[in-house]
């Protein structure tokens, strides 16, 4: 699988073009905060999502941030990969979805 790296997000399309794979992170005062992870059904249980947190977490860094998470998924895959400092986020709750192209 491809993925797309934008400045706040990393994403995945399929042949036509829909997104099937996306991570956002908006960065404020120097923190990325993971707010959203979204794969289509049809990927799931294949690690696709942990490996678009690992590239959101890479990134992240690589650009001198701080990494925060307010997306579940996120969440829960920080607390299992504890090598990733992170700061404070505040309550879990991702993003209303709105899925771009």
């Amino acid at each position: 699988m491809d993925f797309i790296t934008e400045k706040d997000r990393i994403y995945a399309t399929d042949a036509s073009g829909d997104i099937v794979a996306e991570v956002t992170f908006p960065t404020e005062n120097g923190v990325s905060t993971i707010d959203h992870t979204f794969v289509t059904p049809a990927l799931r249980g294949e690690g696709v999502a942990g490996k678009l947190v690992q590239l959101a977490v890479d990134k992240i860094l690589s650009d001198g941030n701080e990494i925060a998470a307010t997306c579940s998924y996120a969440d829960a895959w920080l607390k299992r990969h504890p090598e990733y400092r992170r700061v404070n986020s505040g309550p879990i709750a991702c993003r209303i979805d709105r899925r771009r192209k």
